[in-house]
This record gives C-alpha cells, structure tokens and sequence, in this order.
C-alpha cells in the first residue's frame, strides 16, 4: 500500500448498498455466525445522532474498500453533567485488503477530520491490539467505566482515544452504548435476505 493508490471521501447515497454489502463481507462469521453490522450501518444514516460529516469511504482503482461512520454519544459523568464524545464504527475493509494498512490509513484519516470538526473524545468497543497503533487505550485509564459492566470485570475491550488533549481530564463517568447501535435480530434477517445466501458458521472466537 501506498499514499497514492487509494483515496478517502465523504459517502452518498449511490454507495449505501455497495458499502452495506462491503460491511458485510468485512464483518461475516466474524463475532457472530452471520453479521448485524451491514444492517445498523443502513439503520444508522437516518439516525439524528449520525453526523453526515464523518461518513467516510475508502476508494482504490475505483472499488470501494473499506468504510468508517461515527455517532453522537455521551458519558454520564459523576457529577451529575453529561459529556459529548463519540462513538465509532461499524468500521470495515474488504477481506481481500486487511492486514495491508489500508484499515489504519482510514481510521487515522477519520480520527484527524473527527478532530478538525472540534469532537473532544472516541469511545467504542475495540482491540487495542490494533486501535493502540492510532492512539487509542482503555478507557478505563481516563476515569471513564462501561455502561451496565459489574465493577471488577475485564474491561480491556471498552477504549478511547482524546482528540482534545485533556477533554477527559476533570471527568468520571458512565459511557452510554448510543441507543442506535442496538437492532432485533429479526430485523437483521429481514434485511439480510436482500444480499447473496451466506453460510453462517459458529466459529472459534467468536463472542456471540
């Protein structure tokens, strides 16, 4: 990979369906047998708290391969206020280009113009593994806790990553999952009769 072989844009409308199926594709027998995000991707965009300005796809020879949305979210702080972050994702690439640093390269483009926007934090649910690369760490190192998580639970998978140096530094608090994220999985089925027949397996790993 390089610089020039590929470029980011804003989505439109003429991508949605070529976009939902690259997420699916992306995300497919991977933390469940099938997938949910294709459809809360096609559920968020009409979503109040999806902001149009961070909906982002990844081009190369023309093919779109890969995506990055993000969502309004808040932390319920301990003093009783309320603190605007973000959340992100679905984030995906094309199977045939992960592990080629086109994943980083969009995540690193989308994290810059989330900051340009003046977004003070992101937080979501993520390996560090990878996100560590762009700057990300847990959250729980910013004072920040996972909605509905009983104290003393592995917490490693809930990350964050300032855009503002010290936006996080005078709070504690309760990270709210944005409500748009949550779909019926009968909803799901629904939509997913729209796209190709794929096999669902339960695979080793997976956390569904």
């Amino acid at each position: 990979m390089n610089k020039n072989d590929y470029k980011i844009r804003l989505e439109n409308k003429e991508d949605y369906r070529e976009v939902e199926n690259l997420v699916r594709e992306s995300f497919w027998n991977v933390y469940r047998p099938g997938c949910s995000e294709h459809y809360v991707l096609h559920t968020l965009r009409d979503n109040p708290d999806f902001i149009n300005q961070l909906d982002f796809v990844m081009e190369k020879d023309g093919k779109i391969i890969g995506q990055n949305v993000f969502v309004k979210a808040i932390v319920e702080a301990d003093d009783g206020s309320k603190v605007d972050v973000l959340a992100m994702g679905p984030i995906g690439i094309a199977p045939e280009f992960k592990r080629q640093g086109y994943g980083k390269a969009l995540l690193d483009y989308s994290l810059e113009k989330a900051a340009e926007l003046g977004y003070g934090a992101v937080m979501f649910e993520g390996n560090i593994d990878f996100y560590g690369k762009s700057g990300f760490d847990y959250a729980e190192k910013f004072g920040i806790r996972y909605h509905d998580l009983p104290e003393g639970e592995d917490a490693s998978f809930f990350i964050c990553k300032e855009l503002k140096p010290g936006y996080l530094n005078s709070v504690t608090g309760v990270y709210q999952t944005p409500k748009a994220y949550y779909v019926d999985d009968a909803d799901v089925e629904d939509f997913d009769k729209d796209f190709p027949y794929k096999e669902k397996l339960k695979l080793p790993g997976q956390l569904f």
